[in-house]
């Protein structure tokens, strides 16, 4: 059983691998800054380490002994100044503490690029860098080059979903004709799980890519078809990607510091130049087209399994409500503590809606039945299949039970008339012997008129939700 180190353990490429490697041979050995971070949602045959590898000290290197193979997935994109100068920085402490540890082999995942140093951006000139420090260490290293990387969470990917879903009509510059290989999240850790039983004495790169070689505008006008949205777009020779990525900051601020970097990164074109070497590797990679179409498919399978009690309990830190961004999803997140005395409470969550009402101003409920029914909607004339049992598949006034786990969780998904999609969430938690009930507001928001929507009635929800909860425990107990 080989022992894997994983840093960069809470980004979007690590958090992937490690779920990958769930169940496998394989012990893994996963980094943080802060371990208690990921501490919760590592797999069985994983543990978290402290290691802050901006510092040179030898605090980690008891993390690193023993480990065969380790992946370097870390980027210091989000620092607000010298992020190049920390990312070296970063690489050379690593390769000092894999040296002292003996390392048998590195495998790194950086940019794929055509143009010389000299002309790259300071995003891929970095990636660069990084990797010729891990390759002129002694111990052999893997170094992957990708295209754009396709995939729900994928900076790249979530650049060019705001972008889309929010702007009915674009200008855009020329950086958007530039062309690239983009390549799917799922077959990038596929590359990089093979990667471990691949035999090397030598340090080598090998450029990975997808099977299409399209412009960014291809890759967004194919994820407004997929979506159903009519987009627009205007072509003008006279927006630099400085200029673009000042505007981007606006128009998708969760996304502009680091944003803005990788649009300053599109100066040339991202194509597999020596596609002989990745064909090495046991992987046919999916088009673009398909790799969008995964990833949608993906977040709603996602959406399906999520235990929200899981997967927000790091942003809720103990308040009562919180908002987030999971994807293009928007998440509202309500709760509040069960009465110790209170012996059943999730009794009134399992018949909730039909003739037992919605218990907290029932009349707003039935107004906007009504208003779906003037749109073609079905409303509120469904009710309930069972006045006071419940399972998955059945329906509930204008909602259908989605999931359902007794005396736990119930999720509804909506069936009315939207300009996108919705969820609504109740679940039973324990955290340090004091039990809540949770109500999570999930919207998928489709296109700009769904984000309109949703934030119009903001103020409503807010009412609504929080009252309904309240009225949840009062009745519980």
């Amino acid at each position: 059983m080989a022992i894997i180190l994983i840093t960069g353990s809470t980004g979007y490429v690590g958090s992937r691998l490690i779920q990958a490697l769930d169940n496998s041979e394989h012990q893994l050995v996963c980094t943080a800054r802060n371990p208690s971070y990921i501490r919760q949602r590592l797999p069985k045959n994983a543990v978290a380490v402290q290691a802050d590898l901006s510092n040179p000290n030898d605090n980690y290197l008891e993390s690193f002994k023993d480990c065969d193979t380790a992946f370097f997935l870390m980027h210091s994109l989000g620092e607000k100044k010298g992020f190049e100068e920390t990312e070296s920085t970063i690489a050379k402490n690593f390769v000092t503490a894999a040296t002292k540890t003996n390392i048998k082999k590195i495998i790194y995942l950086g940019g794929l690029f055509t143009a010389p140093q000299e002309n790259l951006s300071p995003h891929m000139r970095s990636r660069k860098v990084v990797g010729d420090i891990l390759r002129q260490s002694n111990i052999p290293t893997i170094e992957f080059r990708a295209s754009v990387i396709i995939g729900p969470g994928s900076t790249s990917f979530e650049l060019i979903r705001a972008l889309v879903e929010r702007l009915p009509v674009m200008v855009t510059p020329k950086w958007v004709r530039v062309k690239a290989q983009p390549i799917y999240i799922g077959d990038v850790i596929s590359y990089l799980i093979q990667a471990i039983k691949t035999e090397t004495h030598d340090s080598k790169i090998i450029e990975i890519g997808g099977t299409d070689v399209v412009t960014y505008q291809n890759i967004m006008r194919a994820y407004a078809k997929i979506r159903t949205l009519n987009r627009f777009m205007i072509p003008v020779p006279f927006l630099t990607p400085h200029l673009s990525s000042l505007w981007l900051g606006l128009v998708t601020p969760v996304y502009g510091r680091v944003g803005r970097k990788l649009i300053d990164s599109i100066t040339s074109e991202s194509i597999v130049k020596t596609p002989e070497v990745a064909n090495a590797f046991d992987i046919k990679p999916l088009g673009y087209y398909e790799a969008i179409e995964n990833s949608l498919k993906n977040e709603d399978s996602e959406i399906v399994q999520t235990k929200w009690s899981y997967a927000l309990s790091n942003s809720i830190q103990d308040k009562d409500e919180t908002n987030i961004r999971y994807g293009n999803r928007i998440v509202d997140v309500y709760r509040l503590k069960v009465p110790v005395n209170c012996k059943n409470p999730f009794s009134p969550i399992a018949t909730i809606g039909g003739n037992n009402g919605w218990y907290y101003l029932n009349f707003l409920w039935k107004i906007r039945g009504y208003i779906d029914l003037l749109f073609g909607g079905v409303g509120m004339r469904r009710g309930r299949n069972h006045s006071d049992q419940v399972c998955e598949g059945d329906t509930i006034d204008w909602w259908r039970v989605e999931k359902y786990t007794p005396n736990e969780q119930l999720r509804l998904k909506a069936e009315m008339k939207l300009p996108g999609r919705a969820w609504l969430d109740f679940e039973l938690i324990t955290e340090d012997q004091e039990r809540y009930i949770q109500q999570t507001v999930i919207f998928d928001p489709l296109g700009l008129l769904g984000i309109i929507y949703w934030y119009t009635f903001v103020p409503i929800h807010w009412i609504l939700f929080k009252g309904l909860l309240r009225k949840i425990i009062q009745k519980a107990c």
